[in-house]
C-alpha cells in the first residue's frame, strides 16, 4: 500500500470537502440549482476518490462497497431534490450511516499505515451524525446547510490523517 499516495489522497479529499462545505454552507439556504449540484457532486467525488484508492492500493471489498454505496447516493440525491429538503436530509442520512461504516472498516484494516485512527474517529462519528440526519426528517424546519458541518469535519479528519502519515 503507498503511504505516500494516500496521504495525497486525503488531502485532496480534505480540499474538496473544506471547499464543498463552504460553497454549500453559502448556497444553500434552499434547494436551487447550485445547491442541487453540490449535493449530487459530493457522493460522486467520493466514488472517484475510492477508485483511485482501488487502483492505487488494489482490490477491497470494502472499497468497492464504497463505490457502489456512494454511486447510489448520488442517483437517490438526484430524486430526492425533487421532493425536498426533508427528502434529501434522508438519503443523506443513510449514507452517512453506510459509508461511516465503510470508512471505519477500512481505517481499522490500515491500522498498520498509522495515521488511521482520525478515519476510525470520522467512520464512527459519521454513523452517529448519519442518524441525527435521519432524525430530522420530522423537523419543521429542516436546513441544508447542516450538511456543512458535516463535510467540514469529514475534511478536518482527512487533513489530520494526512499529516499523521507524514509522521508515521
Amino acid at each position: 500500500m503507498s503511504r505516500v499516495t494516500l496521504r495525497q489522497l486525503y488531502f485532496v479529499r480534505s480540499g474538496f470537502a473544506l471547499a464543498w462545505a463552504v460553497l454549500l454552507f453559502l448556497t444553500g439556504a434552499d434547494l436551487n440549482p447550485v445547491s442541487i449540484a453540490l449535493l449530487v457532486l459530493y457522493p460522486l467525488f467520493d466514488v472517484g476518490a475510492a477508485i483511485v484508492d482501488l487502483r492505487v492500493n488494489g482490490s477491497s471489498p470494502t472499497l468497492w462497497a464504497n463505490v457502489a454505496v456512494s454511486t447510489l447516493t448520488a442517483a437517490g440525491l438526484a430524486v430526492a431534490v425533487t421532493s425536498g429538503i426533508p427528502a434529501v436530509l434522508g438519503v443523506w442520512g443513510a449514507w452517512a450511516i453506510a459509508a461511516g461504516a465503510i470508512q471505519l472498516a477500512v481505517g481499522l484494516g490500515r491500522r498498520a499505515l498509522g495515521g488511521q485512527w482520525p478515519m476510525i474517529i470520522s467512520g464512527g462519528q459519521s454513523v452517529l451524525v448519519g442518524g441525527t440526519f435521519l432524525l430530522q426528517l420530522g423537523a419543521e424546519n429542516p436546513m441544508l446547510t447542516t450538511l456543512s458541518g458535516y463535510a467540514l469535519l469529514g475534511g478536518v479528519y482527512f487533513l489530520i490523517s494526512a499529516f499523521r502519515l507524514k509522521r508515521s
